[in-house]
């Protein structure tokens, strides 16, 4: 691997394997943009949901730093090691399929283990300003019957909106929505789009 090389961090939210329409794009997107000296970082939400924001953690994460308990640092151990990822990664590529209008369970957890003051993001005068500047992402979205980018979609804007709350604002959009109804002309506008990106 060159000392140049991108870091890819993939995420699947997709609670299926099998006929998975958000994995396959996915899958082709990675190859588009990915060569043979990309490292790629595979983060499956399936196999390995985060855990849900509690009390402890509420408690560890408004905590100092320094004066963290040793019980404290291990209710933060796993969304440090998420964080990690995040901020290891040049390239995030996100499926984000549509359920009930909004985001997977495991995908609203896995972005509340990131999302944190001080880590990806700090308050200032005027606002909260994100420190994960300079990073691309693709959000991969699907859905069986809701347009993607209508008032019904809940999930795309979210995830824009999440991306620069933690300071990647470099976001594209990659879209097969309303699979149910228009599954192959949506999906070949998808891989006509993906094959137009630069490796």
């Amino acid at each position: 691997m060159s000392a140049t090389a991108r870091t890819i961090l993939r995420i699947d939210a997709s609670m299926r394997r099998e006929g998975s329409v958000s994995r396959d794009l996915t899958d082709t997107l990675i190859n588009q943009i990915s060569d043979a000296d990309t490292r790629i970082i595979t983060r499956d939400l399936l196999d390995n949901p985060p855990g849900f924001v509690n009390e402890a953690w509420i408690g560890a994460n408004f905590t100092d730093p320094a004066e963290r308990t040793d019980d404290q640092k291990a209710a933060l151990a796993a969304s440090d090691a998420l964080i990690a990822e995040v901020r290891a990664a040049d390239t995030l590529v996100i499926g984000v399929p549509l359920y009930n209008f909004s985001v997977p369970g495991a995908l609203k957890a896995w972005i509340d283990m990131i999302a944190r003051a001080r880590e990806t993001f700090r308050y200032t005068e005027n606002g909260p300003v994100g420190l994960l500047e300079g990073k691309k992402a693709y959000l991969v979205v699907t859905s069986g019957g809701v347009p993607v980018g209508s008032d019904m979609d809940f999930a795309t804007g979210y995830m824009r909106h999440v991306m620069g709350f933690i300071g990647i604002t470099d976001v594209t959009v990659i879209e097969a929505g309303q699979l149910n109804f228009v599954a192959e002309e949506k999906l070949a506008a998808a891989k006509t789009t993906i094959k137009a990106l630069a490796a």
